[in-house]
């Protein structure tokens, strides 16, 4: 039986070889863009309180929970970090200024000020900010009385790398203390549903959207404004749900045991109760690129001399996945 010899200048070889070429360069940056080192991660921190001097009945933060701040951030290590409860430019510019003196250089920064006239929500980002869409005049309508929205929201565009953008909005909801001018969880409820319209347009614009929704919600996830803040649907964010690195890990009867895992956020000393009301959600599209491994409530043995919080911390595969990972 005769044999034929193969030229490379046949066009069935050369196709198959661009093919193979093709093939190789796809897994290699897939590869690339999901190996350990090339992840990214994007934490939420509620500051409680930082002022750098009084403010009418407000008292400055104290210098050593202030520094306890700085320990907590540096011990998050976030790419990028959603602040909550910044008393102004002046105590962003400060508590920037102090970190990069430790270490830690956050280059690029965004703060909303909003109606509050103490407290503002504020990113951090090592990379840069493509885009800013800043919410300080948000408003609604609530027993015929319109309303602000108390510390607005702030929106940015991350741009991470050369593969991948995505969409960061934070907020700082209504806190659970009584007001004269209406009911506190109705406040809290219209200023998550006039977050959900800012939502809700993004994604109806762009379904394929990576974003991150992140910040003090100020209520527990059975809340009906945090049930606002994640939605239903196709278009429903996907709670992360941080958990300690050093938690309960068996599964105890009935196998529920992640749901056992320790979560809880924020101490509330009135009620002397410990609950999870900081929250990173993500769209559908951005959670195949969830790191699960490496998302966390950042437990510290001094995090209550820095703030009644505690950070929350999840990372993220920088390359965009068809699907989710398997771990």
């Amino acid at each position: 039986m005769k044999t034929r010899r193969i030229h490379f200048n046949d066009v069935r070889v050369r196709r198959c070889a661009a093919m193979a070429l093709w093939a190789l360069a796809l897994w290699l940056g897939i590869a690339q863009a999901t190996s350990a080192g090339d992840t990214f991660t994007v934490g939420t921190y509620n500051l409680e309180n930082y002022l750098i001097a009084p403010r009418e009945t407000r008292a400055a933060k104290p210098v050593e929970a202030r520094a306890r701040i700085r320990e907590t951030i540096k011990a998050l290590n976030a790419d990028v970090l959603a602040l909550q409860e910044v008393g102004g430019k002046a105590a962003l510019a400060e508590l920037r200024g102090d970190l990069e003196k430790e270490g830690l250089n956050y280059p690029q920064w965004e703060i909303v000020e909003g109606p509050d006239p103490f407290l503002n929500i504020a990113i951090l980002s090592r990379y840069p900010i493509a885009a800013r869409r800043p919410h300080p005049d948000e408003s609604f309508l609530l027993n015929g009385r319109r309303f602000k929205v108390s510390r607005g929201f702030a929106e940015v565009d991350i741009h991470v790398n050369a593969r991948y953008t995505f969409t960061l909005m934070t907020t700082h909801l209504k806190s659970r203390r009584p007001v004269p001018q209406a009911d506190e969880a109705d406040l809290r409820e219209q200023e998550a549903l006039r977050l959900r319209e800012i939502i809700d347009a993004r994604l109806a614009a762009n379904p394929e959207l990576n974003l991150v929704v992140c910040g003090d919600l100020n209520d527990v996830k059975s809340s009906p404004s945090t049930r606002v803040v994640i939605g239903q649907g196709k278009t429903a964010l996907v709670d992360l749900r941080p958990t300690e690195q050093d938690g309960d890990t068996e599964n105890p009867p009935g196998g529920k045991g992640s749901l056992r895992r320790v979560t809880w956020t924020y101490f509330y000393a009135k009620e002397d109760t410990y609950s999870r009301i900081d929250f990173i959600l993500t769209s559908r599209s951005m959670v195949r690129e969830w790191n699960r491994r490496e998302t966390q409530v950042l437990a510290l043995p001094y995090w209550g001399e820095a703030s009644d919080h505690r950070p929350v911390i999840a990372s993220f595969f920088a390359g965009n996945r068809a699907k989710a990972p398997l771990e």
